[in-house]
């Protein structure tokens, strides 16, 4: 007589890769991710491998499982502990006649249905341009990081701005670390935690192009804001932008990734990007732009429309270079919220003062569209995007389906 072991395919998250993000947890749609001090953690009884979580992972940390019996499934106070993931071992099963073995695949997915179900809750892109180039991704990791030399550490915004945001370079030397212009990396701060516990690597989206932030060297650059408070405003300084803002040059930084492999630009010279950003979410788009830019002399032809929003002038990274920029090469937008004596202005209200632009471009298969900056800007961005594009007689519904499968439309908030 056969005793039938019910074996599940567990879901688990690589704490060795995971920077700590928190997309996943946001992402879940049945909350079974969650986290502690130290790691972010699945748990088994409300996991129902729907896969919503996967794709937007910045690293690739999401994307593990483990075949195991189902009573012996890893708890979620386990998992806490871990450093590194178990290894999967050989599991002797019996299936009773008439039941099936479950359904497993070397990717680890059902296919992103349960009970019949399919679960949708990714809003933007999870696939890059057709024409963008190929990403590299985790060539170095938190127990083998890379390091880098700082060349570079400038304030972008007035002294007398309440808002510390600094651009900082960072080079690899003689080591190889290719990037491409939507990608991020993370840094590991030195120090420990009160507990003891090492700091968790910070995630950054890079500001330079391909290239190199100077052209032809293998650099790059970041827009840091240095942390003083916290979410409730209390005073509190962010462990890692401080750290990075008070680097001197020729000082060493900690580095892991490069991470990202959907938030890409298109290649293909005749390509329009509608960027729409706020703060440090600027570090992508002037990436894309300045790629664009060293490129426009060689065919590139699309169109370039930036909505950038901030509290004040003084607070907006990359005012000047920006306002020097050609009028016939980007289509610049400014969104200031706390000017003495103005109405509040949020990159939204912009999109719809030039409606009839958005709409344009929304209508041309050549537009791809990217959004970076706080969560908070997500649901005003694509209220606006649907509003111009209903009023416009493109109904958004279907179109927002196809602008993400054809990864046409990106969102990076954090």
């Amino acid at each position: 007589m056969s005793v039938h072991l019910e074996v599940i395919k567990q879901h688990l998250i690589d704490p060795e890769i995971c920077i700590r993000c928190n997309t996943c947890e946001e992402t879940c749609p049945v909350g079974a991710i969650t986290h502690d001090g130290k790691n972010y953690v699945v748990n088994a009884e409300l996991c129902n491998l729907c896969m919503a979580c996967v794709s937007p992972c910045p690293t690739g940390a999401i994307d593990n499982w483990r075949q195991i019996r189902k009573d012996d499934a890893y708890s979620v106070d386990e998992q806490y502990t871990w450093e590194e993931l178990p290894k999967q071992t050989t599991i002797a099963t019996s299936v009773e006649q008439g039941e099936a073995a479950p359904k497993t695949d070397e990717g680890g997915g059902t296919d992103g249905v349960e009970g019949g179900i399919e679960v949708d809750t990714v809003l933007g892109s999870t696939l890059p341009p057709w024409s963008a180039a190929r990403p590299y991704v985790n060539i170095y990791t938190h127990k083998a990081p890379i390091t880098a030399t700082v060349v570079g550490n400038y304030r972008l915004t007035a002294e007398t701005s309440e808002s510390d945001v600094h651009h900082i370079v960072l080079d690899f030397g003689q080591m190889p670390f290719p990037v491409l212009e939507g990608q991020s990396i993370a840094v590991l701060p030195p120090g420990a935690t009160a507990e003891g516990r090492a700091h968790h690597a910070r995630q950054y989206s890079i500001a330079s192009a391909r290239d190199g932030e100077r052209r032809g060297y293998n650099n790059l650059s970041l827009t840091v804001k240095r942390v003083v408070s916290d979410a409730q405003g209390q005073a509190r300084g962010g462990v890692c932008s401080n750290y990075l803002c008070d680097l001197k040059k020729g000082d060493t930084v900690q580095v892991i990734g490069p991470f990202g492999s959907s938030f890409l630009m298109p290649n293909h010279p005749n390509s329009h990007l509608l960027m729409i950003c706020t703060g440090t979410g600027s570090a992508p788009m002037r990436a894309m732009t300045e790629y664009r830019r060293r490129r426009r002399l060689k065919g590139a032809t699309g169109k370039l429309m930036l909505f950038f929003g901030a509290r004040t002038r003084e607070e907006l990274p990359y005012f000047g270079p920006l306002m020097n920029l050609p009028k016939d090469f980007i289509d610049v937008n400014l969104a200031f919220s706390r000017t003495q004596g103005q109405p509040k202005k949020y990159v939204q209200d912009l999109m719809r003062e030039r409606a009839e632009e958005v709409a344009g471009m929304l209508r041309d298969e050549n537009t791809y569209i990217y959004v970076c900056g706080l969560k908070g800007m997500e649901e005003g961005v694509l209220q606006a995007l649907a509003d111009i594009a209903n009023q416009s007689g493109q109904p958004w519904e279907p179109l927002w389906k196809k602008l993400k499968q054809l990864g046409r439309l990106h969102l990076e908030t954090y």
